[in-house]
């Protein structure tokens, strides 16, 4: 019998962690990548005898294949994705292809914002009680956990586009912590098309599977209508009762899953913000469906430290307080964290704007933002919108540029916020580059 033929299209974390786990399982396995693979990388395909190029796609190579993988971040507008699909080869994610050899259970965590932190919030509470993996969008690819660890249960943070490409992917349980408009640049600038791959998440579940969702989030509620799923729903919410599912009773989250009910109080939870009170909800509800202690639960929520990037307090220097929210990469992300600003602030943002409607924010920047420093190559559309709502707006190419502005307009008592609003790729590799960046310049004041 001749081997199957496995194509991957993408020489980073998933598209090696799927190599590796794909060679084991016997297929004929080559690795494609339009730009160049690092050097960490190429090393582990050389070593696993793994055949691959970079720097080009050979189609010769590429189009006898059975399956391909394809990277989250190959969109399926480039032609020679047109070419796979028209040829009728079978395209699958790395969550698609991984869970096939798994028995694990699957916790999966989407979202447009909060994913990450509900996700490591998650795992943190979990690791107590029970033999457990995080992957997906985080560390080490979910196919090599799957080929190197074994894991009992994962759970995994899965972005839109993994979802685009499952076929029979269903996690036990998912979660949808909320939907705003994000990455529309790859759905045809429709919100609809956006959210209907969101809930891609509980398309395969069966009524012996669990859906976790925001039941304050109406595009949620108002999608539900009108495309029931097949799982029980366990909704959370901050201003209504919910007989099953969590919510806010003064300062208390109650969660009730058939008939027993457990109660954490808010106010020892680590993570500042309503909206951590809504991703400490969905992470419990997770702990109380898996039956971890009601006592490891509160712990853990009391010791959990947040993610890097995320409203991550950097230094404080003459009184002002730097923070590095460099993950919040759409407006949503960035409302949430001048909403948890309680100081006046100097606003660093900015980056390749993904059609951004920044009315939501006219808030909260008439409210707390006293100066707004644009850090993007191009930064004529924030200039137009806030140009009139702040006295000192300035624009900047350089982080380190726009770190000494802020040093100098910021006052004692005042914050410093990196929340850019935007995708990072005109000045930097990724948002992790840009938050290290930030740190590195504040650190050097």
């Amino acid at each position: 019998m001749t081997k199957q033929r496995l194509v991957i299209l993408g020489g980073g974390e998933s598209g090696v962690g799927t190599a590796l786990l794909a060679k084991t399982k016997g297929f004929d396995v080559f690795v494609s990548d339009k730009g160049k693979i690092k050097e960490n990388y190429k090393q582990v395909l050389v070593q696993n005898d793994i055949e691959w190029e970079d720097e080009k796609h050979s189609e010769e190579k590429i189009l006898n294949a059975n399956i391909i993988m394809k990277s989250p971040g190959i969109p399926d507008k480039v032609s020679l994705v047109k070419q796979i699909r028209e040829k009728g080869i079978k395209v699958v994610s790395e969550i698609e292809f991984a869970s096939k050899y798994t028995n694990a259970t699957v916790i999966g965590i989407t979202g447009s914002n909060g994913k990450t932190t509900t996700a490591t919030l998650a795992h943190h509470i979990l690791k107590e009680e029970l033999n457990v993996g995080l992957a997906g969008n985080i560390g080490d690819s979910f196919a090599k956990q799957v080929l190197e660890e074994n894991f009992d249960n994962y759970v995994l943070e899965i972005s839109s586009f993994q979802l685009d490409d499952i076929i029979d992917f269903k996690p036990k349980i998912a979660v949808i912590t909320n939907i705003t408009p994000d990455h529309l640049d790859r759905y045809d600038y429709k919100f609809e098309n956006y959210i209907a791959s969101k809930f891609r998440i509980a398309k395969n579940q069966s009524k012996d599977d669990y859906l976790i969702y925001d039941a304050d989030d109406e595009v949620i509620v108002d999608y539900l209508k009108k495309n029931p799923v097949q799982s029980t729903l366990l909704p959370f919410s901050l201003v209504k009762t919910i007989e099953n599912g969590a919510y806010l009773d003064k300062e208390n989250i109650k969660i009730t899953i058939d008939n027993t009910q457990i109660i954490m109080p808010t106010n020892k939870i680590a993570l500042e913000g309503k909206h951590n009170v809504k991703n400490a909800m969905a992470a419990s509800t997770v702990a109380h469906l898996l039956k971890i202690r009601k006592q490891t639960i509160r712990e853990s929520l009391e010791n959990f430290q947040g993610v890097e990037h995320r409203l991550e307090h950097v230094l404080k220097i003459n009184k002002v307080q730097y923070i590095n929210d460099s993950k919040a990469t759409n407006v949503n992300a960035t409302y949430f964290a001048l909403e948890s600003m309680s100081a006046p602030t100097v606003w660093i943002v900015g980056g390749v704007d993904k059609g951004n409607d920044y009315q939501e924010l006219f808030r909260f920047v008439n409210e707390k933002v006293k100066a707004i420093i644009c850090l993007g190559a191009e930064n004529e559309k924030l200039m137009s919108t806030f140009g009139n709502m702040v006295d000192v707006i300035i624009e900047t190419q350089f982080m380190s540029e726009a770190v000494k502005i802020a040093y100098k307009i910021a006052e004692s008592g005042d914050n410093v916020l990196l929340s850019p609003a935007c995708a990072s790729f005109d000045l930097f590799e990724n948002y992790e580059d840009r938050g290290r960046q930030f740190k590195n310049a504040v650190r050097n004041l």
